[in-house]
């Protein structure tokens, strides 16, 4: 049957495509099962931040303003059939009006590594934690640092080449802007896909920004009167990451905390190491059995900082430790 009637194309509703598309998935899956389909849920094609930012960053260039727009529709019909993103390159299959699907490839120039450094001081003492970078929970100056169109993250035309299997002779064609989209989609559901894309450490990112952060909270440790050491290792912990030990260049050597007795001495007075911060905080929750810890409570019985504090109950809830039994009300998960 011809695709076109009268010397148009043919009409084809909505629901023909997601059926066909649908039906090409499934025959996909049985030559390699591994294959990842964008799928679109409601009507916007991204609601984290991550996935917004992609897209207004794409669409903000006057190159691709007027044409990227024309991928949305194949996106919300899961024209997508498969979305991979790795280190500098993205590849997809996207439906189009014939039966074989076109294959797109799309290489993004990674940061180079003066550009990374820049964008790590600029955004030093201005995160939180993993958690806050990943959801996309950021102060309003490191969102202008992330998102600046000069010496930003997100990529410029410049950085972007692409290839697309269909005869369409337009600089960008729709399945290619249908991949670009999908990205974003695709960062919804894993943020940290965008720094495997572009080359770069995440954990870098969130272990050199609140670095300061870190040394102030070992500072303070030295004054309290439980005496307690605030090592890398308990921040790590406490994060949720893995500390870059690497100092920036420039910048000041971290500051370690001098020890006055030896790790056998100090179990000989007290008859037990020292509990990290991310330890006491789950132990002192860990023992209620029936009512629920608030956080003033936490904060009184621990005497740590308020965002110290957040950051390990966030840690502990991914990894299983405690749950919330009501807003701000935590107990031991069972």
């Amino acid at each position: 049957m011809s695709r076109y009637s009268h010397g148009y194309p043919k009409y084809v509703s909505v629901a023909e495509k997601r059926a066909k598309a649908e039906r090409k998935i499934l025959q996909l899956k049985k030559k390699n099962p591994a294959i990842s389909p964008v799928c679109v849920n409601g009507n916007k094609l991204a609601e984290s931040w991550w996935g917004i930012s992609w897209n207004k960053n794409l669409e903000s260039y006057a190159d691709y303003s007027n044409r990227i727009g024309r991928g949305r529709s194949y996106v919300r019909h899961g024209a997508v059939l498969d979305l991979k993103i790795k280190s500098g390159k993205i590849t997809s299959l996207v439906q189009g009006s014939v039966s074989r699907p076109y294959a797109i490839e799309i290489s993004i120039q990674k940061i180079k590594t003066p550009a990374w450094e820049t964008i790590l001081q600029k955004c030093q003492g201005k995160i939180g934690s993993l958690n806050a970078l990943l959801d996309g929970k950021l102060p309003k100056a490191m969102i202008d640092i992330l998102i600046d169109k000069k010496d930003g993250i997100f990529p410029s035309p410049g950085e972007i080449k692409f290839y697309c299997s269909c005869p369409d002779s337009a600089t960008m064609c729709k399945h290619i802007a249908a991949t670009l989209y999908g990205v974003g989609t695709r960062l919804d559901q894993d943020p940290s896909l965008f720094f495997t894309l572009r080359g770069v450490d995440m954990k870098k990112l969130v272990s050199q920004t609140i670095g300061k952060e870190a040394d102030q909270l070992i500072k303070k440790s030295k004054t309290k009167t439980s005496k307690r050491i605030i090592r890398n290792a308990d921040l790590s912990s406490t994060f949720g990451i893995e500390f870059d030990t690497s100092p920036l260049p420039g910048s000041p050597k971290p500051m370690v905390p001098a020890q006055k007795t030896s790790p056998k001495k100090q179990i000989k007075k007290t008859g037990k190491q020292d509990l990290s911060p991310y330890e006491t905080v789950v132990r002192i929750i860990s023992r209620r059995k029936v009512t629920p810890m608030d956080f003033k409570e936490i904060k009184k019985r621990t005497g740590l900082e308020d965002t110290l504090i957040r950051n390990i109950i966030a840690r502990a809830k991914q990894k299983g430790a405690i749950k919330n039994q009501g807003r701000g009300l935590y107990i031991k998960q069972a």
